[in-house]
């Protein structure tokens, strides 16, 4: 269970980050210069590199819990 404790966490992290950074972002869109513009490109990459990873662990999550299910019914204890 800690595994799955931990992935839960993790994307709760994630997301929250996700969250914080999408309102960075809106709240600078009207900065100027070569800088902020780099800046910006930058962190709008990271978030969606972060978006698919937390995909891809909600989606890991959610199969290991049906393997877990399916194992736990094939052979239910006796």
């Amino acid at each position: 269970m800690t595994a799955a404790l931990n992935t839960d966490r993790l994307v709760s992290d994630l997301k929250r980050i996700v969250e914080h950074s999408e309102e960075l972002l809106h709240a600078t869109k009207d900065a100027v210069g070569d800088k902020a513009s780099e800046v910006r490109e930058r962190l709008t990459d990271a978030l969606d590199a972060a978006k698919r990873t937390c995909h891809r662990l909600e989606e890991k999550a959610l199969d290991s819990a049906k393997a877990a299910d399916k194992t736990i019914r094939d052979h239910p204890y006796q």
